[in-house]
């Protein structure tokens, strides 16, 4: 009867125990699951106009910040700008607006213009209305093509990540201000 009731007791215990493990399926911890995998992944391209506007009455890139020494630095080193630049269908500003470039960049580099980089692309239109991706890294401004990556995103891009190649297709030294040609591969 002793050796029954251990049994019994070892049973429930057993159960008490498992029963909860088994409930919460895959879940590692607390506060981590392991979810199940989606799939193939798919692969989006997407090609737009960046207006990036330093000038005039209405400007969509500001100069937020900067350092002590930074007018005296040939690549404005230390500077920090705030943006909300236009994105459109093609390079005439008039076109075809599908979102805009939310962000920051920074000039970090004291022998390049190389700007740091941190933009989200909040598209405005289409079947990615609502949806973001989300560039962080370094733009050697000068050089014809650049390539930085994607991190991020929301919505459609959820998880996303790849590379945007930017290319300018008009710029300003007087102003700055600048139309830069994206074509941006995201897998999703």
């Amino acid at each position: 009867m002793k050796m029954a009731k251990a049994e019994v007791s070892r049973l429930l215990f057993l159960l008490i125990t498992i029963i909860p493990l088994a409930a919460q399926g895959s879940r590692l911890y607390s506060w981590a699951n392991q979810l199940e995998e989606s799939g193939k992944d798919k692969v989006t391209n997407l090609q737009f106009y960046f207006h990036d506007t330093l000038s005039g009455k209405n400007p969509t890139a500001v100069k937020v910040a900067q350092a002590a020494d930074t007018e005296k630095s040939p690549t404005l080193f230390g500077a920090v700008f705030m943006v909300d630049d236009a994105l459109t269908e093609t390079a005439d500003p008039k076109s075809k607006l599908v979102g805009r470039a939310q962000g920051l960049y920074g000039s970090s580099c004291k022998e390049e213009l190389g700007l740091l980089m941190a933009m989200s692309f909040c598209f405005e239109d289409g079947p990615y209305k609502d949806s973001t991706i989300s560039m962080i890294g370094k733009n050697s401004a000068m050089n014809p093509i650049r390539e930085m990556p994607i991190v991020g995103g929301t919505g459609m891009f959820r998880m996303a990540r790849g590379y945007a190649i930017a290319q300018t297709h008009w710029f300003d030294p007087k102003t700055g201000d600048a139309i830069v040609g994206y074509n941006v591969t995201v897998v999703h």
